[in-house]
């Protein structure tokens, strides 16, 4: 009994479409209008969280989360943390890799704020 193979062209396309390679989507992963946040995982340590700090503060403009700043009160750590890894993480394209700060922090489509 013969086997019928489908031509090269077809299984390529069959494996690109179910694999989602097909699929046109932004560079980040993030539907188009989809608004997202980067925060700080409730697990992150003292330590993750400053060290998160001080990597995004070398790129991004800290002065919200110091005295007079908008976003210094409430002077909670992994809040003021969320604020400089989220503005890391905007001002970076909103690249699910620009949220990792070595797995302690994570992507939300809630606005923190309204939450």
């Amino acid at each position: 009994m013969a086997t019928i193979t489908p031509p090269l062209f077809l299984t390529l396309l069959f494996f690109f479409i179910f694999s989602g390679s097909i699929i046109l989507e932004p560079a980040n992963g993030q539907a188009p209008t989809q608004q997202t946040w980067c925060v700080a995982k409730p697990s992150a340590s003292d330590v993750e969280l400053y060290n998160n700090m001080y990597y995004a503060c070398s790129f991004v403009n800290c002065d919200v989360i110091h005295p007079q700043g908008a976003c210094y009160e409430p002077q909670v750590l992994i809040n003021q943390a969320s604020v400089v890894m989220n503005s890391y993480y905007q001002k970076q394209g909103r690249n699910y890799w620009n949220c990792d700060f070595n797995k302690s922090a994570l992507i939300t489509i809630v606005d923190p704020i309204d939450d």
